[in-house]
């Protein structure tokens, strides 16, 4: 993979390529190794993102309405870190209102993700994609 986030065509390929969900497992982990540290700021109460089972730690900043969204987030747990940078692949160069119209479940269900991550998982990504969602409402 070339720069990170990774597109969201480069995950799909490398999903496709990882025949085993230990594989892509393992692959999602490495992704969370890969995502960028966090400024101690990010990790304060008010960033908490509620509904997952990890702490996770979410600010969606632009400088105006018109212009890309910042996604910085980070977690407690390397698996949701990889999360995490599944999201900013979908995510990455989106203004917020192309952030409310867009729709990540196509996206997740081709990775795989509907059907094996657990259920507590799951809620923790569906609460991330809430949050994103949600901020971005707001900016429109």
């Amino acid at each position: 993979m070339s720069d990170f986030p990774p597109t969201t065509d480069e995950l799909l390929e490398t999903f496709e390529d990882l025949q085993e969900w230990d594989e892509r497992y393992d692959f999602i982990i490495d992704l969370g190794r890969e995502l960028p540290k966090p400024s101690p700021k990010l990790q304060q109460q008010e960033n908490i993102v509620e509904g997952c089972m990890s702490t996770v730690w979410m600010t969606v900043d632009a400088p105006e309405p018109s212009a890309a969204v910042e996604i910085k987030a980070d977690s407690d747990s390397i698996i949701v870190k990889g999360l995490i940078a599944v999201l900013l692949s979908f995510y990455h160069g989106m203004t917020a209102s192309e952030i409310v119209e867009s729709d990540v479940s196509d996206y997740l269900k081709q990775l795989g993700l509907n059907q094996h991550l657990s259920p507590q998982r799951r809620n923790g990504l569906f609460s991330m994609i809430k949050r994103l969602t949600t901020t971005a409402a707001e900016m429109v």
